[in-house]
């Protein structure tokens, strides 16, 4: 396999340098051990609204409203894996990161299948679980194997520093990490020797006519 492995890694913390940073970095000091291209983009504290449901972006390829998530889609695509992180608020995840994540997965037409995805949560105490399964379904919907941990892929910290203090938390970031790029390696040769997997057409079924 010659191929060099890219990791996208979307923060939706509105803080920089934050607890939700200092998970992601975890995860970055591994991939790039592992050889990994890594690139983080922080979207939090960005003005990204949501998805109005125009379809527009099913005749141009690219969602109508031209800000970060125009910018997210080709990174995206080119990307063997792609990790989400959000603060957790009211057991929920940011709504930035929400409104950019529903629009980039909607209006992205290319094929995301086997592309590894993972979810990483923060939180002073609870939430993390509902939020974590909230983002793991944006995988499930698209085909994207979802990278595990020896643990739900959360950290503690509600004071900007106090995830450092979390030693499970930081080394369960690091198992995902070491994880997921053996997915990605695993993939890269198994679509080399069999390709992707056969995909039925579409059979949409409506409940209401």
């Amino acid at each position: 396999m010659s191929k060099t492995l890219k990791v996208l890694i979307i923060n939706g913390s509105p803080r920089k340098g934050g607890n939700t940073s200092i998970a992601l970095r975890e995860m970055e000091e591994i991939f790039r051990k592992e050889g990994v291209e890594v690139e983080t983009v922080q979207i939090g504290n960005q003005d990204i609204r949501g998805c109005i449901a125009c379809g527009t972006c099913g005749k141009k390829g690219a969602c109508v409203f031209d800000d970060a998530v125009n910018e997210l889609a080709p990174k995206f695509e080119e990307a063997d894996g792609l990790v989400v992180a959000s603060p957790v608020y009211y057991a929920s995840a940011n709504a930035t990161l929400v409104a950019c994540l529903d629009r980039l997965f909607f209006s992205t037409p290319f094929d995301k299948t086997m592309k590894v995805g993972a979810s990483v949560v923060c939180a002073r105490r609870g939430g993390l679980s509902a939020t974590f399964d909230e983002l793991n379904k944006y995988f499930t919907i698209s085909g994207m194997p979802v990278a595990s941990s020896q643990y739900w892929n959360s950290i503690h910290g509600r004071e900007a520093g106090q995830a450092e203090q979390d030693e499970e938390g930081k080394q369960t970031m690091r198992t995902l990490a070491r994880n997921m790029t053996f997915l990605m390696k695993s993939i890269a040769l198994g679509k080399e020797q069999f390709g992707l997997p056969e995909k039925e057409p579409w059979t949409p079924t409506h409940f209401i006519r």
